[in-house]
């Protein structure tokens, strides 16, 4: 596929403003060194600056025309025609062999299973589980006591290891499974909150493989789990006009899990287009 230097210029604007939009009020706080526990999280867990995000890139083995000065850009290499670019899904695996096959491995091994939908995000309750000192500097919404019972009463289903690695000592030995960072790609699953977040880090990571679209949209679906996440959170964030998800009810358990598969859902998609767009046809087939 081919871009006229007319059409892509157009789609690199579009993409621009759209971030601009989706980072503004992050901008807007960090001219005033403001910050919010909810939406710094987005930019700095993934290290992705506002400035990179509205970066285009229009995929892997799509051809820009008239687009030499990309030719310095990574893992850009010369297209058929003289003075273009396209993004060198190739390059990209000789020099991040390494990355790549992580990267392929968890997309494809968590397309494969199905989702769990049992956890109601109590992995961040796990995090401040009989702790003095907690991540966020906030309250707890039921107080240290009531939030330690909480994690007791309940069975601990966490799958995703970047979120085990931070649950406090007393918490661990209550998690159904032992985690390890060797061993996350056989236990990453297509219900966890983090797994569909982490759908905007590969994107990341991938770089010009990846339509800045469907970065963009991948940027979408984290910020929306993010909330979840936070809302289902053991802290009151009153303060920020957060509304809680009081997954210690069975309401607020019901809610979760409506959300969680709905997140799912839009997680499936976007994994199924980041291995189309970046592997092409032959994504589609099982690792």
């Amino acid at each position: 596929m081919s871009l006229a230097r007319q059409d892509w210029l157009l789609r690199e604007e579009a993409h621009r403003d759209r971030a601009d939009a989706l980072t503004a009020a992050h901008r807007d706080r960090a001219t005033r060194a403001e910050k919010h526990p909810v939406w710094d999280f987005l930019f700095k867990y993934y290290s992705y600056k506002p400035a990179q995000l509205r970066r285009w890139h229009p995929g892997a083995g799509v051809e820009l025309a008239d687009a030499v000065d990309r030719l310095d850009w990574r893992w850009y290499s010369p297209g058929r025609s003289a003075g273009s670019a396209v993004p060198d899904a190739f390059a990209f695996g000789q020099e991040k062999a390494e990355l790549a096959a992580l990267i392929e491995k968890m997309l494809r091994r968590t397309a494969s299973r199905p989702g769990q939908f049992g956890c109601f995000g109590l992995h961040e309750w796990a995090m401040v589980y009989r702790a003095e000192e907690h991540r966020h500097a906030v309250p707890l919404r039921l107080g240290q006591a009531g939030t330690d019972a909480v994690v007791e009463n309940h069975d601990l289903r966490c799958t995703h290891f970047d979120a085990f690695r931070f649950f406090t000592p007393e918490a661990v030995p209550r998690n159904r499974t032992s985690l390890s960072r060797d061993e996350q790609p056989l236990f990453e699953q297509p219900g966890c909150l983090h797994a569909g977040m982490d759908l905007y880090k590969w994107a990341t990571k991938l770089g010009p493989l990846i339509p800045g679209e469907l970065l963009l949209d991948s940027f979408e679906l984290a910020r929306d789990i993010r909330l979840l996440d936070m809302q289902a959170a053991p802290y009151d964030l009153s303060a920020w006009d957060v509304v809680p998800v009081p997954i210690e009810t069975p309401e607020g358990k019901a809610e979760y899990v409506r959300r969680q598969r709905i997140f799912a859902d839009r997680g499936a998609a976007l994994r199924a287009a980041l291995l189309n767009a970046w592997l092409g046809d032959g994504a589609r087939e099982a690792a």
